[in-house]
């Protein structure tokens, strides 16, 4: 019915049109005739059954519409397109709630098609394959009868629809046209098409069904973008809806184009091209562009099927995606095609499409039909040669280009198991092609098998860019074993694609091959040679160490003759040398230099450039640190040099001379500080006089040539202490390392550094000499003095053997001879021989001055160190202490005191200081006092001065009484002594004998007191003992000083806070007491406000300790505190004390402010969940009444907590939850959840066992109270879950306000993202019984990739009928039952569950696909016991499983059965095995199935499927038990061997032809007979024995049943076929045999002969041209002729 074509002749087509439908309705179907079509009912069963059968799903209909417009003819330059139009408007007045337009721009419907349609299996297309249609069954249009009663067709003039109700007037549904009249009218149409457009030619309308419209909707909602993608025709596709408000369309609707462009390139019976598909859904456009490669493979003989017999080339188009493929939201693309899509999912990045012949829902291709199985073989060959293709075609391509053609190789396992060979085909071509780009650094590219390359680390990658850029050359790259994988290709993207190719990383092997063999070491500049080494240190661990790295010259050196030279890391670890690196630049050269100088060192530098390098590489302590570690390589300095060198020193005399030079040079040149340098001396060897090498040593003394030690001591005294005398060589010139030396240079160094010493500069051991113990020269007594002169003024202490050495040898001239210097004296002046005159009882030996030139004085302090006396006061103390050791036995009597006073009074008229005299004896403790004897100056001599401090003090006053009133005459020589007389402010007595007593404390003792403070410095001690003593007179009488109070009306106030405070009593001191305030400071006394604030902070402090405050002292501190906030300086300690004592009183005891709360009406809903320290307003005994609110900003300031938005930490740390949720308002919650979120947002710490005290049911849910770690937060925006189904927060009970507390509610263990909540959605799974709001649950669990921690308890869900159910284990359940087998047993999810959440269950709960062997045979065993007749189509199905799964556990679990199937008139019921037998003998079961009411053998299917073929089955059931008739008889011949029967020739029996009818028949593929079985019947067949005899031959047999009764059964027969004795008995024949007779005898022949079914039936079809017997056909022969 084209709009195109004019009004007359459209109403010309219309009316050859109906004249057809009438012609059709009425020829053959009988409508009008006034009879009944005989074959009405069953042309209307066929339909119906195909119609409804045919698919499982409602996608049918769909794909059979879209496949017919791929088949239709099109005119010449239109774009194929096809429209599907779903609206509200029921057009038909059919009483439609939707309908389905398609609209196709075809050539329109001709009367064939027509007449096809109105047929079964009478397609148009039919044979017509290979013409490229795509159609399959040849009924395609009758599947919208599943979703529609009565589709209608307009095209070409045909107006018609069909019902799926049989015809009132024939019976027959379905297939008989209904002329259309006026409803629907083209009109109709139109408007629904819209007015401006012009209708295609063929249009079909869809009237759906009410129960379909959900499922068309879904569908076309669902279609894939790619559908169009192997479409030769259709260029367009689009779904729309027609709806007046477009905002309550239910179908998405969508826009799909194609186009290609051919490529000119063909070979290989293929062709490529690309092909752009575009997809429009709601206003947006999206894009793919496919390259698709065509390729053509002969069908071979054994792939050939009967619904393909038309086809001699497969045609396998592959598409290779460039870019995202084109898919609707989550839809799941197909990765196999059969022109349009299949639901399978291969997980493969390219598309398969093939003329594969499909399951019956379109689901799947069959994987077992030959025909599939030899397009799937064939995938690998057409992938491969587009792969090398895409790879190899474009020689101009770069290289980079290439590694991305490589992610089209199936790197994953298809989802598909049985795909897997397809993958593996693919991989096993690629992985023997030369594909792999590999690197060769030059124009020509280079590819090859993936075994053959290698990947390199990227590090190495970098470093071979770097040498390629500066010259080196690599073509030979991958000459070292190894082909290099390219660059480009080998990168972390492609580890996927390179593993799935098997390419390896190159063997650690490799690396020192290249790097040897590119010669990289000597060839790259140092900075890269840096970088070789940290690739080779950052892998050492892991890949080189222990390889041959370690052998390959890698390390660069130069040699002690300067050259440049190599060693490999096992050279420089294992050998004694060492590697060295210097540790500063500057050294590098210097000291290379001179280690040519040390022949036995074991060291060796770097080249100096690559020090320099190795100091300006950023990894250099890395490089560094495997050096040391792995090379043993050393980072020397100066010093470090020098210190190992020292122990490579031999007995060699030059190298020895050549280290001190050494040294010498470098601390000349400022290489080495004298620190390490006195390190480097100390221990380098010396050669000694004797020309020996000397490690060890005590002192070092300058060479005996020209020293001047050799004159005092002759020779070295002290070499058994390591004294060293140097060798001669140190004094000579020098020349090494091209360093001069000049004479005395080197010997001037070591006397510094060395301390290489003469005298007078040696210092001495602890030993003697022999030298001083005789008399010494005036020369040498000099060189003495200046030697210990020396050592004294470096601080040298002199060692006690060698000054005792020195002070008793008796070397020195005195005036009564030689005399060791300590027995000797030197005077001055003339006091000598006067007190030598005047003291005869004292010999003095006086030094002879006039001998040693009178030069002595020079020495004076050294003569003195070693004992020499100089002074008249030495003597006098000699004297002195010569008198007190008289009186030392006892105390000196009045007497003798009044004798030493008169000597001192001598000694002062003779004008000699009696000092020493005096000295020698004032520290004795001899002179009588009140307080006992005492020493002279400890004594004093009262009078009034000390009257006021006897009272405070208890002095040792000279005890007059004792010696009497003469002793006054003495008062100068007492003075001298040092007796005390008069005060003279010797206020130090009067603290050193200070006493107190309360009583004796006077205004001027206090005085005195202060005195004593402000003029004895320091005073410590008594003020100590002052501050703890009460002596201070206040108000409240005598305090210590620290407590009491110097007032000052300008903090006066801080003094009336608390009653009893001591102050100073001014009444008692007078005025005077204030010029002491500093000392009265001093003594602890408080005078400062800073003090007193300290102070009184103190008695805050106590009376807060004692629980004493008193509401008014509290309220008179917060006044003190409003008073002087503003002072300055602020009372700091007071206030401090007042913020950080428990001195408030609250709810909670007594607190700190910073812990306490003011509280009011805001803290009313946080104290019913936490317990707050509310400051007491009440009246009680610690109650600070309502007057504390008076200073409300006081306590703020102080750190109360007075508004409830800063209360966050006192909640969360006093929280306290209570168990009844119904406390937990919405106030409450957000209140809390408020004082979270702003405790959270300080970053403070949590404080302990904060989660402990939220872990209560306080969060309101759609699952009631909850734990906050067992909630999730709502939001309808994430998911398609509803509030209902789990443990949501109740956004109805708190509002919409708890979505602000999103973060707060995450950091209590609320899950805010509702994707992340399926744990805790799982856990009350089981709690739901509405089996929609459970899907839904499934859904969101499979959204979320959840998987149970125990999979198998009770998580699955079975609905029953009234709207209940039960929740079961995965082990009861089953994706699929096919064959329905177990709806009692098992519970089949896919009857109550969408498809999508099918691969969940087994994903998750581990549901199997389909019931097992196991369930097989236990439902077996069901049937046993309970079932008495069998449908055809269960057993048959049961078999088949069987059949397919056969295996020894199959076997071993089924041969347990007692039963097996049996059919008898029809019916299949169940027999013991044991009377149940197997048809191996065809006359056997001719003759027992001849036996009436029993049937005694096996039960086959009707038709033979490939795993379903008898000799299939009878090896089953030969398995579980089933004997074969052949061997369960018992045979009992009429005849006997030796009566009447002799031999005939077999070769005139059984000739050539028919050997190869038998040969021909058991070389069949389909029979499923094993080779050696197929080769027993031939060889028994040409070795039987042929017998003949005159009678008939008559056989009986018997079988016994399980119930012992014997069954008997006879034959008589023409002949008798035994195989077991291979033997053939035959009936003679008299005469000519007749016609009858013939096929008798060839029947018998075919049945005992033949091996199977065909081959009998081969004879029976032509026996004429099959067996021939002669004239004269006798019973000796038989002649068998083709």
């Amino acid at each position: 019915m084209s709009s195109t074509s004019s009004p007359p002749a459209a109403m010309s087509a219309a009316a050859a049109a109906r004249e057809h439908v009438e012609r059709i309705r009425r020829e053959r179907y009988f409508i009008g005739r006034g009879e009944q079509n005989p074959l009405a009912e069953d042309m209307h069963q066929a339909v119906n059954y195909l119609s409804q059968e045919l698919y499982s799903k409602d996608v049918h209909f769909l794909m059979e519409l879209i496949q017919n417009a791929e088949d239709n003819e099109y005119p010449s330059g239109v774009a194929p397109s096809l429209e599907f139009l779903i609206t509200s408007k029921d057009i038909t007045r059919s009483g439609a709630s939707s309908t389905l337009l398609i609209f196709n721009n075809e050539k329109g419907f001709t009367p064939s098609n027509i007449e096809s349609i109105c047929r079964v299996g009478r397609s148009t297309k039919k044979g017509n394959r290979h013409q490229g249609y795509i159609g399959e069954k040849g009924i395609g249009f009758k599947s919208v009868f599943l979703i529609s009663s009565q589709p209608h067709i307009f095209s070409n003039g045909y107006q018609i629809k069909f019902n799926e109700k049989p015809c009132a007037e024939c019976n027959i549904g379905y297939i008989v046209p209904e002329w259309v009249e006026s409803t629907p009218s083209l009109s109709d149409i139109r408007a629904i098409y819209g007015w401006s457009k012009v209708i295609p030619t063929t249009t079909i309308i869809l009237p759906l069904k009410h129960e379909k419209v959900g499922a068309v909707k879904q569908q076309l909602s669902s279609l894939h973008p790619e559908m169009l993608l192997f479409l030769s025709k259709i260029r367009k596709l689009s779904v729309r809806e027609d709806n007046s408000d477009p905002k309550s369309s239910t179908v998405s609707e969508i826009s799909i184009s194609s186009e290609k462009n051919y490529q000119a390139r063909k070979n290989m019976h293929a062709e490529s091209y690309t092909l752009n598909l575009s997809a429009e859904e709601t206003g947006k456009e999206e894009e793919c562009g496919y390259y698709m490669w065509r390729q053509k493979f002969p069908v071979k003989q054994e792939n050939r099927v009967d619904k393909r017999v038309e086809i001699d080339e497969w045609v396998i188009t592959l598409a290779f995606p460039h870019g995202q493929r084109l898919s609707r939201g989550k839809q799941l693309s197909p990765g196999v095609y059969a022109f349009l899509p299949t639901e399978m999912v291969t997980n493969f990045p390219f598309i398969i499409q093939a003329d594969f012949l499909l399951a019956s829902s379109r689901e799947t291709i069959l994987f077992d039909n030959p025909w599939n199985k030899g397009i799937l073989e064939c995938v690998p060959s057409a992938f491969m040669n587009a792969f090398v293709t895409l790879v190899k075609s474009n020689a101009d391509a770069p290289a980079m280009s290439l590694p991305s053609m490589f992610n089209f190789l199936p790197i994953n396992p298809s989802l598909i198991p049985l795909l897997e060979p397809v993958r593996t085909g693919i991989k096993s071509k690629v992985l023997v092609e030369d594909i792999v780009p590999c690197e060769s650094y030059a124009s020509q590219k280079i590819f090859c098998k993936p075994s053959e390359v290698a990947r390199l680390m990227p590090a190495f990658w970098s470093i071979l860019g770097k040498a390629r850029e500066s010259g080196v050359d690599l073509k030979n790259l991958s000459t070292h074993g190894t082909y290099i994988l390219s660059s480009h290709f080998d990168k972390s993207t492609y580890t996927s694609v390179l593993g799935f190719l098997g390419v390896r990383n190159v063997s650690t092997e490799w690396y020192a091959k290249c790097i040897e063999g590119s010669d990289l070491v000597k060839e790259v500049d140092e900075q890269l040679y840096m970088e070789i080494l940290y690739f080779v240190a950052n892998n050492w661990q892991n890949y080189f160490s222990g390889t041959n790295m370690m052998s390959i010259p890698l390390l660069k050196y130069v040699d002690r003759n300067g050259v440049l030279s190599f060693w490999s890391i096992s050279r420089a670890s294992q050998w004694s040398d060492r590697l060295c690196i210097a540790s500063d630049r500057k050294y590098m050269s210097w000291l290379i230099s001179w280690n040519k100088e040390f022949p036995s060192s074991n060291r060796v530098f770097l080249n100096p450039n690559t020090q320099t390098a190795l100091e300006d590489f950023s990894q250099k302590m890395t490089v560094k640190t495997w050096l040391q570690n792995h090379a043993r390589v050393e980072v020397v300095s100066v010093y470090s040099y020098g210190l190992g060198g020292v122990g490579s020193l031999g007995n060699d005399r030059r190298p020895v001379i050549a280290f001190a030079h050494f040294l010498y040079h470098s601390f000349k040149m400022s290489y080495i500080d004298s620190y390490y340098l006195a390190e480097l001396c100390r221990v380098m060897p010396v050669i000694d006089s004797y020309g020996s090498v000397v490690k060890t040593r005590s002192s070092i003394l300058v060479p005996a040539k020209g020293s001047q030690w050799v004159g005092l001591m002759g020779t070295n005294p002290w070499r058994k202490q390591n004294y060293i005398e140097l060798s001669s060589d140190y004094k000579s010139a020098g020349h090494f390392a091209g360093s001069y030396t000049s004479e005395d240079q080197l010997l001037a160094f070591l006397n510094t550094h060395l301390q290489a010493m003469d005298v007078p500069f040696i210092h001495p051991p602890d030993a003697s000499f022999p030298t001083v113990s005789s008399p010494l020269t005036v020369e040498n007594a000099f060189l003495l003095l200046k030697w210990i002169q020396n050592l004294k003024s470096k601080g040298v202490r002199l060692p006690d053997r060698f000054l005792s050495c020195v002070k008793d040898g008796s070397w020195m001239k005195t005036s009564v001879g030689y005399k060791p210097p300590k027995e000797s004296f030197l005077s001055s002046s003339n006091w000598g021989s006067l007190l030598q005159s005047g003291s005869s009882f004292v010999d003095i030996p006086m030094i002879d001055q006039q001998f040693y030139q009178n030069k002595l004085h020079i020495y004076k302090e050294e003569l003195k160190a070693i004992g020499v006396r100089f002074e008249f006061q030495e003597a006098s103390a000699y004297i002195g202490s010569r008198l007190m050791s008289m009186a030392a036995s006892n105390a000196l009597t009045r007497e003798n005191v009044y004798s030493l006073l008169q000597l001192i009074r001598f000694l002062r008229e003779k004008v000699l200081s009696p000092s020493e005299l005096i000295n020698s004896v004032k520290g004795g403790q001899w002179m009588k006092s009140t307080l006992g004897y005492r020493c002279p100056a400890d004594c004093i001599f009262y009078d009034s001065d000390w009257a006021v401090a006897s009272c405070i003090s208890n002095q040792p006053f000279l005890d007059i009484k004792f010696y009497g009133e003469a002793i006054l005459s003495y008062r100068s020589e007492l003075e001298l002594l040092g007796v005390i007389f008069g005060f003279k402010d010797n206020y130090k007595l009067v603290i050193d004998n200070f006493k107190f007593s309360s009583t004796t404390i006077t205004s001027e003792a206090t005085v005195l007191i202060l005195k004593c403070i402000r003029h004895v410095r320091p005073c410590d001690d008594f003020i100590r003992k002052l501050k703890d003593l009460k002596w201070v007179k206040t108000n409240v009488g005598f305090c210590a000083p620290n407590v009491s109070f110097l007032v000052d009306p300008e903090w006066e106030c801080l003094l009336s806070i608390f009653e009893g405070v001591p102050i100073i009593d001014f009444r008692f001191y007078g005025s005077v007491i204030c010029s002491y305030k500093e000392e009265l400071k001093r003594t602890g006394l408080i005078t400062r406000f800073e003090e007193a604030s300290k102070a009184i902070a103190w008695v805050f402090k106590g009376m807060v300790s004692k629980l004493s405050l008193s509401k008014a002292s509290a309220l008179a501190l917060l006044g003190s505190y409003r008073q002087l906030r503003t002072h300055s300086p602020l009372p700091i300690e007071l206030f401090n004390s007042m913020r950080s004592e428990k001195w408030l009183h609250t709810s909670l005891g007594f607190r700190s402010p910073s812990d306490a709360i003011l509280f009011d009406d805001t803290w009313k809903p946080l104290s019913r969940i936490a317990n707050l320290p509310f400051i007491d307003a009440g009246d009680s005994c610690h109650g600070l009444g309502k007057e504390i609110y008076g200073y409300k900003d006081e306590l703020k300031e102080l750190g109360v907590t007075v508004e409830a938005k800063f209360g966050d930490r006192f909640v969360i740390e006093d929280l306290n939850i209570p168990t009844d949720s119904s406390i937990m308002s919405k106030a409450i919650v957000l209140s809390m959840l408020q004082c979270f979120k702003s405790y959270f947002a300080s970053g403070t710490a949590l404080p302990k066992g904060f989660q402990d005290k939220i872990c209560k049911k306080w969060l309101k849910t759609s699952m009631g109270y909850q734990y906050p770690d067992e909630c999730i937060l709502f939001d309808a925006k994430q998911s398609s879950i509803c509030m209902e189904d789990g443990p949501f927060i109740d956004e109805v009970f708190y509002g919409s306000e708890i979505a602000i507390f999103k973060d707060t509610l995450a950091r209590i263990g609320v899950v805010v993202d509702v994707k992340c909540g399926q744990d805790l959605v799982a856990q009350h799974l089981m709690s739901q019984t509405n089996g929609t709001t459970i899907s839904r649950i499934y859904m969101y669990l499979m959204e979320c990739n959840w998987q149970p921690e125990h999979k198998n308890s009770n998580w699955i869900w079975i609905p029953s009928e009234n709207e209940s159910g039960e929740w079961v284990n995965s082990r009861s359940c089953v994706l699929h039952d096919r064959n329905n087998l177990f709806c009692l047993q098992l519970h089949v999810l896919d009857r109550y569950y969408d498809r999508k959440l099918l691969h969940f269950f087994s994903h998750a709960f581990g549901v199997r696909h389909g019931p097992s062997t196991e369930d097989y045979c236990n439902l077996w065993t069901r049937w046993e016991s309970s079932v008495n007749e069998l449908a055809m189509s269960d057993c048959s199905a049961f078999w088949q499983f069987i059949a397919t799964n056969w295996s020894k556990t199959t076997e071993k679990l089924l041969s347990g059965c007692t039963m097996v199937p049996i059919c008898t008139d029809g019916k299949i019921t169940l027999s013991k095995k044991e009377d149940v037998f197997i048809p191996d003998d065809l006359m056997l079961s001719e003759l027992f199935n001849k036996l009436p009411q029993q049937s005694f053998f096996i039960w086959y299917p009707p038709s033979s499927l490939p795993s379903m073929s008898r000799a299939r089955l009878n090896s089953i059931y030969g398995g579980i038990g089933v004997k074969k008739i052949s061997r369960a008889v018992r045979k009992n011949d009429s005849f006997t061997l030796e009566n009447g029967f002799r031999t005939v020739d077999l070769g005139k029996v059984i000739k050539v032809g028919l050997l190869q009818i038998i040969l021909a028949f058991l070389a069949d593929p389909a029979l499923d007979i094993p080779a050696v079985e197929r080769h027993r019947m031939v060889s028994c067949l040409l070795n039987v024995t042929v017998q003949e005899t005159d009678e008939p031959i008559t056989v009986g047999y018997s079988v016994t049943l399980s119930s012992g009764r014997d069954v008997d059964v006879r034959a008589s027969r023409m002949l008798r076929w035994e195989r077991e004795n291979s033997k053939l008995y035959m009936q003679r024949s008299h005469g000519k045999s007749s016609y009858k007779e013939k096929i008798e005898f060839g029947t018998y022949f075919a049945g005992d002969v033949a091996p199977g079914k065909l081959l009998m039936c081969l004879l029976w079809c032509d026996l004429r041209h099959a067996i021939g017997l002669t004239a004269g056909f006798t019973l000796s022969r038989l002649i068998v002729d083709l």
